[in-house]
Parts: C-alpha cells; structure tokens; sequence
C-alpha cells in the first residue's frame, strides 16, 4: 500500500493537496482532493466511478472539491471542501477491503478530510470505511450517524427551487409549474416526491430502468420521457439536473425552455461563460452548491453528535440563502452564480482569517 501527495503543481488549481491512493491486492486507486481548510476540515464525499481515464478522475475531484468549498461557505459551515474519487465500476470492483484501504487513506491524512457518501458509495459503505478511520459522516443510524444524506439533499433543493421560484413569478411555490426532473436516484426520488405534495406537475427521466419502475409504480402521475434531451426540450417551467454534473452545456441551454434552473447535480455549468448564456436568455440559475447543500449539512451536523430537525432546521435556511444571493445578484448586475461566488469567497476570506489569530 502506498500513497503520495500532489499532481505536480496542486497550487495550480487552487488546491491545497492532491492525495493519489493505490492498494492494488484489494484493486484500489483513489484520488483524495482538499481545496480549502480555511473555514475547517476539509468535507465531502467519495464518488465510486468508472471514469474513462485517470485524468478524467483527477479533473473530476479537482472540479468537486473546490465545488465543496464554496458549498460549505454558502451553507454556514465551519468546514472546508474537499472531495475523494474512486476509479472503478463499483458493481466490479467493491468489497470490503478495498473500502477499508480508502479508510486507511483517509485516515493518514489525520483529519484534514472528512468523507461522505456520493455517486456509487452508499450509508452501508462509510460504515465499512469507519472500521479503519474515525473522519467519515453518513454512517448509518445504527452507527451514530446521519443515514442517508439524500434526505435533505432533495429537500434542500426544493427550498432553493421555491426561493428562485418567489423571484421569478412572485410566488414561494411550484404549484401549477412543471418541473423536468433528470435523474430518479437517491435525490431526485425525495425531489419528486416534495414537488408533487407541493402540487407542481413532473416529468421526469432517468437511464436505469428499476428507477423509472419505481416511478411508475409510486408516481403514476409523473410524466416520463425518453431522455434528458427530450426532457430539456419539453416545455417545462422549472429544470432540475440531479444526475452526473455537466448538465448545462452548448448542446443544452440554447434549447431549454425552462426559466428556472435548481438541480440536486453538482457541478451543472459545463464551462466558464454558461451561466452568462443562461443570464442572457432569462433562464434563472440557482447555483448548485448553493441548493444541494442539504445533505452536506447533514453530515456535518453528525460531527456534532447528529438531530435531524436541527439539521433540517439548518437546510431549510437555504430557501434565504438562494434568495439572498438572488437578490444580489440583481443588485449587482451579474449572474447569480457569480453573485454566489463572491458571497462564499468573502466568507472564506473574512471568517477564514481569523485562524491567524493565534490563542495559545
């Protein structure tokens, strides 16, 4: 088993390390990303993929660490963002070692990351994860852990969708609007579920089939269509990407014809200048990091000793914190995720520059 540190310049990107983990007897090979501790210890999950190559892995967690920096910012957390992914199909390669080497990783580092749960990992796994490291969250009820963070995740979106919902038809509701839901997985099935009580109309796609079964069987009333392409080009009034990131790209926004934007997906905007295409056709985007941020509450409040109504408490405010940015990206005449951006750097910078300020 070995482990070392860094892609040959972390500093470039921003990162504070870069962590590449291999324990080939169990077949691990894991990238271990940490953006920023300026706020705390960096937090986020491991996604369990298997991405074409291992730069495709790297430019994934380099991509999503620095996404849960900004995260953990914008949700109040006095946490940094970091992000870990294992190169593998999960359904292949999984097993109990193979988990139990990642949690040795994470545990060299000695707290400086915290792991979670994302694509392809699940409550079960960071309880195998614990048995070699004392810095994972998401464990299971019966471990002392929050479960499943999807909860609040869907419900967290929702609260981000209702707020961008009051600001561009005056109304903190989905009532009446329909709402394309991409992706009926461990969020967009909670999502689904809260938009339909609160009485908007879905449509909804997803490549697996078991998960459109479970919607034809749970939601009748759901309307399903034949992929994300059909969905982005149906004349819907809210999108909601909750799959893998990437969502809004050159082949995607120029068609949609929603107004809204507030997806569980992470990492939405394909590249820099997106969200100016969106801006500039009317298309309201609430930046992701800000609307997804309730499962990492969740997690983060089982540091503290996990309740769930306090950590539902803390993701409910993110209906105020969508629209405090939303507000001021009005009043700064920029698009929101940019107004989102400033918020969460000034936070980092302004609360993080009190670590300077030593006690002892």
């Amino acid at each position: 088993m070995g482990v070392f540190a860094s892609t040959d310049d972390p500093g470039s990107t921003g990162h504070e390390q870069v962590v590449f983990c291999q324990d080939k007897q169990s077949g691990l090979k894991a990238i271990i990303g940490i953006y920023s501790t300026a706020l705390g210890p960096a937090l986020g999950g491991t996604r369990f993929y298997p991405y074409a190559s291992e730069a495709d892995a790297l430019a994934d967690v380099l991509d999503l660490s620095r996404g849960m920096a900004y995260k953990n910012a914008l949700a109040g957390l006095d946490l940094g963002g970091g992000k870990a992914v294992i190169w593998g199909d999960p359904d292949q390669i999984k097993s109990e070692a193979l988990l139990r080497a990642y949690g040795r990783f994470v545990e060299s580092l000695a707290g400086r990351y915290y792991t979670a749960c994302d694509v392809g990992t699940y409550v079960a796994d960071m309880d195998v994860i614990a048995r070699e490291t004392s810095y994972v969250t998401g464990r299971s009820v019966e471990h002392g852990g929050a479960g499943d963070s999807s909860v609040l995740t869907a419900w967290g979106v929702f609260q981000g969708m209702r707020a961008a919902a009051e600001h561009v038809w005056g109304s903190p509701t989905l009532a009446g609007k329909r709402v394309g839901v991409a992706g009926l997985g461990k969020v967009g099935k909670y999502l689904t579920g809260h938009l339909l009580e609160d009485g908007a109309e879905v449509v909804a796609t997803d490549v697996n089939p078991k998960a459109l079964e479970w919607v034809r069987t749970t939601h009748p009333q759901v309307t399903l269509v034949d992929d994300t392409a059909a969905l982005v080009a149906s004349d819907i009034d809210v999108y909601a990407p909750c799959a893998l990131g990437g969502a809004l790209n050159d082949d995607t926004v120029p068609v949609l014809r929603a107004k809204v934007v507030a997806g569980a997906a992470n990492n939405q905007l394909a590249h820099a200048g997106i969200e100016k295409v969106l801006a500039d056709r009317g298309i309201l985007y609430a930046p992701d990091y800000v609307v997804n941020a309730g499962g990492v509450i969740q997690v983060a409040d089982e540091i503290e000793g996990f309740n769930f109504d306090r950590a539902k408490l803390r993701a409910t405010r993110i209906f105020d914190t969508t629209r405090e940015i939303l507000r001021l990206a009005d009043d700064e005449g920029v698009p929101p995720a940019v107004a989102a951006d400033r918020l969460a750097e000034r936070r980092m910078a302004e609360v993080g520059r009190l670590r300077t300020i030593h006690l002892r």
